[in-house]
C-alpha cells in the first residue's frame, strides 16, 4: 500500500492534479477523476487502485479529445474510434469513452445520419446509392442508413437527377445523341441514382439532338478521323473512317453522307 503525502494543481493546467505517494511524484489526474475517487492526503492506495484511476484518467483524456473532435461537426461513433485510433489511444480505452459520449448524448448515430442525409440534399448532387455507400463507410448499420433515406423522398431525386441532366447535356454538344444518352446515364449511375429515376430524368429532359445538331457533331469527328486516315485510300480508308465513327454513335446513313462529303471536298 503507497500513501498520498502530496496533492499539488497543474501550473499549465489548473484542472490536473499532481498526486504524491510516500513523498514521491507518482502521477497527475483530470478534475473529474480527482474528484469521482475522493483522493485527498493520507489515503491508502494499492496497485488495483491506482490502475483503475489511471485507467478513468485515460478515458477521460481521451473523452476530452473527442469533444475537441465533435466541435467541428457531428460523428459517427466509427468515426470518433478510427479518429481515436489515428491518435494511438489505447484499445480497452476506446469503449468506455464511446459509452459516455452516447449517454452524454453527444454521439448519435441516429441523428448523425439524419442530418448527413439532408445535408447531401441540400449541398450535393449525390443519388440516394452514394449516400447509403458513404454512410456504410462510417459506420452507420443498414437500419439507421434505410431509415435516414427516407428523408430523400422520390421527387427530389428526380429533381437533381434532372439538374445533373441539364448539367452534364451543356458538356455534350459535340457527342452523338447515342453517347450522350450513354454519358448521361454513366454520370447519373456513378452518382448514385437507380435505373428508373435516370429513366424518368432523361424523358423529362429534351436529350435529342435535331439533324443539325447531329450534323455538327458528326462533321466534328469526321474532320479528325479523316486527318488521322487520309493516308489511306478506298475501301480501307472507307472502313477505317466508318468504325471510328459507328464507335463515336453516329449511324451508318450519316456516316455514308460525311465521307461523301468529305470526298466532295465540301
Amino acid at each position: 500500500m503507497a500513501i498520498i503525502t502530496k496533492i499539488t494543481t497543474q501550473k499549465k493546467n489548473i484542472e490536473r492534479y499532481n498526486i504524491f505517494l510516500d513523498e514521491q511524484y507518482a502521477f497527475s489526474v483530470d478534475q473529474d477523476v480527482f474528484i469521482s475517487f475522493q483522493l485527498k492526503k493520507g489515503m491508502e492506495l494499492d496497485e488495483l487502485d491506482i490502475t483503475e484511476i489511471q485507467f478513468e484518467d485515460e478515458v477521460k483524456k481521451a473523452f476530452n479529445l473527442s469533444l475537441t473532435y465533435l466541435s467541428y461537426r457531428m460523428r459517427s461513433k466509427q468515426e470518433i474510434i478510427d479518429y481515436l485510433k489515428k491518435k494511438e489511444i489505447d484499445e480497452p480505452i476506446i469503449p468506455d469513452v464511446i459509452h459516455k459520449l452516447v449517454d452524454y448524448k453527444y454521439v448519435d448515430d441516429g441523428e448523425f445520419a439524419k442530418a448527413y442525409v439532408q445535408t447531401q440534399i441540400n449541398t450535393t448532387s449525390k443519388g440516394p446509392e452514394v449516400i447509403k455507400q458513404e454512410l456504410y463507410e462510417k459506420g452507420i448499420n443498414r437500419d439507421l442508413i434505410e431509415q435516414s433515406l427516407e428523408l430523400f423522398s422520390k421527387e427530389e431525386q428526380i429533381q437533381t437527377a434532372i439538374k445533373l441532366v441539364e448539367k452534364t447535356l451543356s458538356k455534350t454538344a459535340k457527342l452523338s445523341e447515342r453517347l450522350t444518352i450513354q454519358k448521361l446515364e454513366t454520370a447519373l449511375q456513378r452518382k448514385g441514382f437507380t435505373w428508373d429515376i435516370i429513366q424518368i430524368a432523361l424523358e423529362e429532359v429534351s436529350v435529342e439532338k435535331d439533324i443539325d445538331e447531329e450534323w455538327e457533331a458528326v462533321l466534328h469527328h469526321g474532320i479528325k478521323a479523316h486527318r488521322k486516315y487520309e493516308k489511306l485510300e478506298g475501301w480501307e480508308y472507307e472502313q477505317k473512317m466508318k468504325q471510328s465513327l459507328y464507335r463515336k454513335g453516329f449511324n451508318i446513313e450519316l456516316i455514308e453522307k460525311l465521307i461523301e462529303h468529305i470526298k466532295d471536298g465540301n
